[in-house]
């Protein structure tokens, strides 16, 4: 079974569960991939701080 990605991980889990992700993130600005705050910062965090859709990114992310 797949596991989801969902609102309250973190980037860097998003990536380690899709590596697929990472097109998504940079696919809406967010190219800090690799910085401290991808380890610390939830995906919801991070989609406020861009000013991005959470629900899209999250769709985008689970296909």
């Amino acid at each position: 079974m797949e596991q989801k990605i969902t609102e309250d991980m973190t980037i860097v889990e998003a990536i380690r569960i899709n590596p697929e992700a990472v097109k998504v993130f940079l696919s809406h600005g967010m190219h800090c991939l690799g910085c401290k705050s991808a380890e610390g910062e939830t995906i919801a965090e991070a989609a406020m701080v861009h000013g991005i859709d959470l629900e899209k990114m999250l769709e985008e992310l689970n296909k």
